[in-house]
């Protein structure tokens, strides 16, 4: 059976959302610096303040090699900070440093920008639509994740 792509909706999700995530990418990348996967990074510890690697993984919906690399370059031009737990040495949060957190605000402005102008070929209705039928759509695939986990684990040798 073909699958047709045109149709799908994953795909389809997936092809928007990189299109979107590399247009709001034109507007920092080069005056900044910046790959996509480090202005997750930066947005996340921006609105959070601060997270462990595997939060930023899990909001971000990045793989862990993704969030290393970022949080790597990051470091290395001190716009985010590693603060190890003392009573853990393996456990590390992360958070803006005064730099980064100058970056976020300069680049938050035009991330929100590009959003209302790829929402203006929306009205209000449609706009309050989406927002749930993007909720919806997520909550369910967070629900099938779940559900195959648990068939994953139901039916893993013992």
């Amino acid at each position: 059976m073909d699958i047709q792509l045109e149709s799908f909706v994953p795909y389809r999700l997936s092809v928007l959302s990189n299109r979107i995530s590399q247009g709001i990418a034109e507007t920092y990348s080069g005056q900044f610096d910046l790959r996509i996967s480090d202005w997750r990074v930066l947005a996340i510890l921006g609105r959070f303040r601060v997270c462990t690697a595997t939060e930023l993984c899990e909001r971000g919906a990045m793989d862990k090699v993704t969030v290393s690399r970022a949080t790597r370059r990051m470091l290395d031009r001190a716009l985010i900070s590693r603060t190890r737990d003392p009573n853990d040495r393996r456990s590390a949060t992360l958070s803006l440093t005064q730099a980064g957190q100058q970056v976020h605000e300069l680049v938050a402005p035009q991330a929100l920008a590009y959003e209302e102008k790829l929402l203006a070929s929306l009205n209000d209705d449609e706009i309050r639509q989406l927002d749930s039928l993007l909720t919806r759509l997520s909550d369910a695939a967070e629900q099938l994740s779940a559900d195959a986990n648990l068939d994953i684990s139901a039916s893993a040798p013992r």
